[in-house]
């Protein structure tokens, strides 16, 4: 921030000439012009950004002129100062390949009813809590707004901030307060990976007007408003090292959220239904193939849930073969590539179940059923238990 003498020499070079790098010495006679001493000017050029020797750049002070920066330095309420709103508030496009399963109808029953209902929605990555929100919203006609949280999301990035845009100091809502004046649904995104930080929605959560501490402005919820977060855990932090970025939330914090809902991955006659209609969005649709994933993506989460593996296949990675598989049109090439993620044991382990479940679907003498053990002539949870154990029997 320029101080009051270098805002009058910055003016001065601004209406004299349309240089923007000058020598210390053109500085000096620049501020002798209206009277500042030389320590002036050289405050100036220390401040100033040096480009060259003896050549200084003032363009970066030339954007402010001296009305706003001293508005900025005594007025707290920056009566004067305008704000930006970006059209980042939009009704979401309906997705014809989705498909509606688990708590869709709870959420899409909040988002229409237009009521302040505070919402935390919990579970483990992939399984389509955001999709969830963003098409109850599509569905119901309602506009939304989606923050993706990290570490270093703070005040400013929720209510807003100073923006230098085209020369002008202006105030820019952030998109808390663009989804409340819309009355729109304000999805905030892996919640569990903000920091305390995010206290300064404590009355945003309460549906109770929000103070704009930087303009003094008073914003009141339109009717519609709610907001909707995500997260992978509880607010508790994660306890088994799956989400190491997952923070603990203030229990005053969680407590504003009237009910949490628990999403777990979708069961194998609703996950066929997902990898099906995702095959057919990347023109790739193929029953066999479908039957082979979401059987052996069950039976990785079994055993996970029973101690044999420290890794799931989210139905996202599913979603994720199937498009790699449009592309190289190789459902061993498709698996391979998208469990790479995993460490080598894991990753061998889900390739070794793979090659034995897909010859195993692929075998006409085994007809497709509804994806239990006897359907196939074959225990996958054996399966996946010998390749584990490299026992392949």
């Amino acid at each position: 921030m320029m101080n009051e003498q270098q805002s009058r020499i910055v003016e001065h070079i601004a209406s004299s000439t349309n240089e923007t790098v000058l020598s210390p010495k053109r500085i000096k006679e620049y501020a002798a012009d209206i009277g500042l001493q030389d320590k002036h000017a050289y405050s100036l050029v220390r401040a100033a950004e040096k480009v060259g020797h003896g050549r200084y750049d003032i363009s970066m002070f030339l954007a402010s002129s001296n009305d706003t920066d001293t508005q900025y330095q005594q007025s707290p309420k920056m009566t004067s100062v305008s704000s930006v709103v970006n059209e980042d508030v939009y009704v979401p496009a309906k997705d014809k390949y989705f498909v509606k399963w688990g708590h869709f109808k709870d959420i899409y029953q909040i988002v229409k009813s237009g009521e302040f209902y505070p919402t935390f929605i919990t579970g483990l990555s992939g399984n389509g809590k955001t999709m969830m929100v963003e098409q109850a919203c599509a569905r119901a006609d309602r506009e939304y707004i989606r923050v993706q949280i990290t570490p270093e999301t703070d005040e400013d990035d929720l209510i807003g901030g100073f923006r230098l845009i085209d020369g002008e100091t202006v105030f820019s809502k952030g998109p808390v307060i663009k989804a409340m004046e819309r009355g729109a649904i304000l999805l905030i995104d892996e919640i569990d990976r903000g920091s305390n930080k995010l206290m300064c929605l404590q009355g945003v959560l309460e549906g109770k007007p929000v103070m704009i501490k930087k303009t003094g402005e008073m914003i009141n919820p339109a009717p519609g408003f709610n907001v909707i977060t995500t997260a992978n855990t509880k607010g508790q932090g994660s306890e088994d090292g799956r989400f190491v970025s997952a923070t603990i939330i203030d229990d005053a914090f969680l407590e504003r959220f009237i009910i949490t809902v628990e999403q777990p991955y979708p069961g194998i006659g609703t996950e066929r239904r997902i990898v099906n209609k995702h095959m057919e969005k990347f023109g790739c649709s193929d029953d066999n193939f479908t039957e082979m994933l979401v059987n052996w993506a069950d039976t990785i989460r079994k055993t996970y849930i029973d101690g044999g593996v420290d890794e799931q296949i989210s139905t996202r990675r599913l979603c994720h073969i199937v498009q790699t598989f449009s592309i190289f049109n190789d459902r061993k090439k498709a698996v391979s590539l998208c469990v790479n993620r995993f460490d080598e044991d894991t990753k061998e382990a889900f390739l070794d179940l793979y090659d034995k479940v897909d010859a195993t679907v692929g075998d006409p003498s085994n007809p497709v059923g509804d994806g239990s053990t006897d359907d196939y002539g074959v225990s996958f949870e054996g399966i996946l238990d010998s390749a584990l154990t490299g026992n392949n029997s």
